[in-house]
């Protein structure tokens, strides 16, 4: 929603709050009061920016998954080779969840399991799901033409077991509060049945 009372620092700083907001207590646990406490807007001047609180949500993980695709890319930027680059990637997430003790994870998994019943957030959280799986599976499709993986394997369905498999382990980090599950997602995959046969 755009209007001439709207300011596009003050949406993105609604969503940017939205986001942290979403990671630490979840979509039910979230109130709006709380956002906009966070951001210094009063109440009558959100809905200049959003609809309803789910139109809001919905913003939030499409502004999620920008910044996770914008990682993803400056990782593979700086790095010699695609496996380089998704192992350079999936460092860095480690890296932020430990610095994070583990709070928050993921929020596409977060929310994906409290709004199953929201159309219009499933509409969101389907078109992250969706390019996080392109993006693997793009980054898969370069590594077999270097040679570091295996070809005889799709690389879309390998990307979406990467990426599902990725996404179980955030949840299972959470509850034991250790990187363990992700760097076995990493071993057994890039480091394993990837790999192309010896």
């Amino acid at each position: 929603m755009t209007t001439s009372r709207t300011n596009p620092a003050t949406r993105a700083a609604l969503i940017n709050a939205g986001v942290a907001a979403f990671l630490e207590d979840g979509y039910h646990g979230t109130g709006l009061k709380q956002i906009l406490d966070r951001v210094g807007v009063p109440k009558g001047s959100f809905y200049n920016y959003f609809e309803s609180k789910e139109a809001f949500a919905s913003a939030s993980v499409d502004h999620y998954a920008e910044c996770l695709a914008g990682k993803l890319a400056s990782a593979v930027a700086g790095e010699r080779s695609a496996l380089a680059g998704l192992r350079a990637f999936m460092v860095l997430l480690m890296q932020e969840f430990v610095e994070a003790e583990f709070a928050g994870g993921c929020l596409v998994a977060n929310l994906g399991a409290e709004l199953d019943n929201s159309p219009l957030c499933r509409a969101a959280l389907q078109r992250a799901s969706k390019a996080y799986h392109e993006s693997f599976s793009d980054l898969l499709t370069r590594a077999q033409a270097e040679g570091e993986f295996r070809g005889d394997l799709d690389p879309v369905a390998m990307g979406k077991l990467l990426a599902d498999a990725w996404e179980g382990a955030v949840i299972r980090m959470k509850i034991e509060q250790s990187t363990a599950s992700l760097e076995l997602v990493m071993s057994g995959l890039l480091d394993g049945l990837f790999l192309p046969a010896k």
